[in-house]
């Protein structure tokens, strides 16, 4: 049953192949036997789990279940669940319980969804490896010795590892995307504004988005479909008509203008992933789209401009973190400064410190002209050039990632080689679009992703352009070699 896609499971919980309680029990024993090899969960649900589980069986045995119902998924550790710890990955929030639920987890609650646990991350969702974690790196199942990306990683790592169908996730800088590019799950980075933050710990409020990682483009589109809606708690939340995403998902592509950036293919690409994404175009030619070459000349801007507007932002979302309030609080401080200084330092890790000091600095007396300012202009000058590139094409297409997984430890001393894991995927945060990466391929048995990039709130199109992609080969169904 662990091989099995949400539209397999809808499909066969309604036909009583099987009951939700025996799937995620199923799963649950799973995770319990296999999960020590990936540090996948940091919290597992079991009662809470089987408690939702059979609650959706009764629902469907009355005949008024929603699309989701009875469906295990799991939650990234960043995402509030009411009476169960949302850590963050952080020591700071190690002891923190929430006593409400993120706005997504009511939506998915609502729609019928059974929670299987927390997933391991970044902490504070700062890093592109999963490896700043308090609890220990997530693994990642095709090659235990390697990276699942990040910072989403324990999500994308619990869906290749076939321990949850599907996961939600979040994605800052490329955190939904990147992990899903390394372990051969399908990722969806909404529109900015399409799901509430609400209840979501904040890194960077004008970046930051939620969205799912799944096996499938049409698994992306059911949760996708449960998540979005107008909040009136989050000032940020778009108000627009509830969206079925899986209505068009078999358009015919005929037509379609794919554009491709040259920005993407010169220096630091891995050729074997330069590779990969050439076959997955002539595949879409194939269903009967155009590729054109454009041109986002600022998007070599994208990194340095993301590393000053995204940490002033964490300095101060995280400087609610005091040891006063909730979370992590020092032993016996000799004063009030003192509880404030060994309480941050000895809460956070190095990255989310490193991070905290470069968005004070920027944000600084007599810097922030020189920096935010400058960056926030520079943010303005990318989203322009994607604006010119829509004007020509559909959607954007080229790789996730500039290189397959690396080995676990390698960058991490090297913050500047780290933040260029996410080259690619930067601009279309600071842009505010939504992205998604789907699997087109291996380069030295490790997965490899493509990126498509689409216009303001063209989820639905993205989706459809992703499946077609699926329905005609097989990368999406490739197993992870570990397991």
């Amino acid at each position: 049953m662990h091989q099995l896609t949400i539209a397999e499971i809808i499909l066969g919980l309604r036909r009583k192949a099987f009951s939700s309680t025996e799937l995620t029990r199923h799963l649950l024993d799973r995770i319990q036997q296999l999960d020590s090899g990936f540090n996948s969960f940091i919290t597992v649900t079991e009662e809470r789990a089987l408690a939702q589980a059979k609650a959706a069986d009764q629902r469907l045995a009355r005949g008024e279940a929603p699309a989701l119902c009875g469906v295990p998924i799991a939650h990234k550790d960043i995402i509030c669940t009411s009476g169960v710890r949302t850590s963050c990955a952080s020591k700071m929030l190690d002891n923190f319980v929430p006593p409400y639920n993120a706005t997504i987890v009511e939506n998915l609650n609502a729609a019928g969804a059974v929670t299987l646990g927390k997933t391991n991350m970044d902490e504070f969702a700062m890093g592109s490896s999963s490896e700043s974690s308090y609890y220990g790196p997530v693994k990642n199942p095709w090659d235990t010795n390697c990276v699942p990306g990040g910072s989403s990683g324990g999500s994308a790592a619990a869906v290749a590892a076939l321990l949850a169908p599907a996961s939600t996730a979040t994605d800052t800088g490329g955190s939904i995307r990147q992990p899903a590019a390394l372990t051969n799950t399908t990722g969806l980075k909404p529109t900015y504004g399409r799901v509430s933050r609400w209840g979501i710990v904040a890194y960077a409020s004008s970046l930051d988005q939620a969205g799912p990682i799944a096996r499938t483009a049409e698994d992306a589109a059911y949760l996708l479909s449960a998540m979005v809606g107008y909040d009136p708690k989050d000032s940020t939340s778009l108000n627009r008509p509830q969206t079925d995403f899986g209505k068009g998902l078999n358009n015919a592509l005929t037509g379609l203008k794919i554009g491709i950036p040259t920005e993407y293919f010169g220096e630091g690409l891995n050729p074997g992933i330069a590779d990969r994404i050439q076959e997955a175009l002539r595949e879409y030619e194939q269903l009967g789209a155009q590729l054109q070459d454009i041109s986002l000349p600022h998007s070599k801007l994208a990194i340095p401009a993301y590393y000053v507007i995204a940490p002033a932002e964490a300095s101060a979302n995280l400087s609610r973190f005091d040891g006063i309030r909730y979370g992590y609080r020092c032993q016996a401080p000799e004063d009030l400064r003192d509880l404030y200084r060994r309480s941050r330092g000895e809460g956070f890790g190095e990255e989310v410190q490193r991070r905290i000091l470069v968005g004070t600095y920027a944000l600084s007396a007599g810097y922030y002209d020189a920096y935010y300012n400058k960056a926030q202009q520079v943010r303005r000058l990318i989203k322009q050039d994607f604006a010119s590139a829509f004007e020509q094409v559909d959607v954007i297409m080229g790789p996730t990632t500039p290189s397959p997984a690396f080995k676990l430890g390698t960058k991490s001393a090297d913050p500047v080689a780290m933040y260029l894991e996410d080259i690619y995927t930067i601009a279309t945060n600071l842009a505010g679009l939504p992205g998604m990466s789907i699997p087109c391929g291996l380069v030295d048995n490790l997965p490899v992703g493509l990126q498509i990039t689409g216009n303001y709130l063209d989820e639905a199109r993205i989706l459809n352009i992703a499946h077609r992609y699926q329905q005609v080969t097989n990368w999406h169904t490739a197993s992870a070699v570990a397991v």
